[in-house]
Parts: structure tokens; C-alpha cells; sequence
């Protein structure tokens, strides 16, 4: 388990330049969502001072997740 941690540490560093990124901050939120996120990336999250960024990547990522799941629920009962 601590391999793979590691292993998925360095290759966030390799994809993304910088703590404040979209795509750092597109797989917090994913991260949080799905309840696998670290606590030292919490407590980056919140020490970023970015927190408007978060709340809209969290809008969106529950807006597409409502929309998919009734999608989904619509082709299953038609």
C-alpha cells in the first residue's frame, strides 16, 4: 500500500507543475468525493487560498454526476 502511494505521489508530480493547478485541483476534488484523499493533500488543499476554484470544480463535478446518474436511471426504465 505504501508502494503504491508513492508510486501515485510521483506520478502527480510529474503531471502537474504546480499545487494550484486545475488538474490538481480536478483530482482533489475527485479524491475527496470518492473519500481517498490524503491528509497532506487536505491540508495543501486548504492552505492554497484557492478555495473558489474548488467550489466550482465541486459544482460541476455534482452537477455531471446528477445529470449522468439520471440519465442512466432514464435508459434503464425506457
Amino acid at each position: 500500500m505504501v508502494a503504491k502511494t508513492r508510486q501515485t505521489d510521483n506520478l502527480q508530480r510529474t503531471f502537474l507543475s504546480s499545487d494550484s493547478s486545475v488538474i490538481a485541483m480536478i483530482l482533489s476534488v475527485l479524491a475527496s468525493a470518492f473519500g481517498v484523499q490524503s491528509h497532506k493533500n487536505y491540508e495543501r488543499d486548504f492552505n492554497s487560498g484557492q478555495i473558489a476554484g474548488y467550489i466550482i470544480i465541486g459544482i460541476i463535478f455534482v452537477a455531471l454526476l446528477v445529470v449522468s446518474l439520471a440519465l442512466l436511471v432514464h435508459f434503464i426504465l425506457n
